[in-house]
């Protein structure tokens, strides 16, 4: 299957971007969650993460051209089963703290999910050290 990598919304009034610099090349092996083109405007510069593994299989928009909202950058060739959106692991029944504000699991940052998937942890044996844990 193939992704396609497209520019994300880049703020209030900002519609378009220039394509900075492209970090893989095609052919090269991207795993989820890396950094593959970062983008600039007159507010931001920003990297844009690979929602999936798989191999760069084409660069639509080279370095240097300007892109609007939406527009696809690029496409990835997934590999072996590799999924787009991997599911947010959550807490299971019973584990739950007090609060129900507290028992919905906060949606996790794609750097929290890739040191998860990483080191093979357990997101409900984690104990949080921010403000009531």
């Amino acid at each position: 299957m193939t992704i396609e990598i497209c520019v994300p919304s880049l703020g209030e009034s900002v519609t378009e971007a220039t394509v900075a610099k492209w970090f893989k090349a095609v052919g090269d092996t991207v795993a989820r969650d890396e950094a593959i083109v970062e983008l600039e405007t007159d507010k931001i510069s920003l990297e844009i993460n690979s929602d999936s593994s798989g191999t760069l299989s084409d660069i639509v928009a080279p370095e240097g051209e300007n892109v609007a909202v939406g527009a696809v950058l690029g496409r990835i060739a997934e590999s072996n089963g590799a999924s787009a959106a991997p599911p947010i692991p959550s807490i299971p029944p019973g584990e739950a703290t007090a609060s129900p504000a507290e028992a919905e699991p906060a949606p996790l940052s794609p750097a929290v999910r890739k040191l998860i998937e990483e080191h093979a942890l357990d997101v409900a044996e984690i104990q949080g050290s921010g403000r009531d844990g």
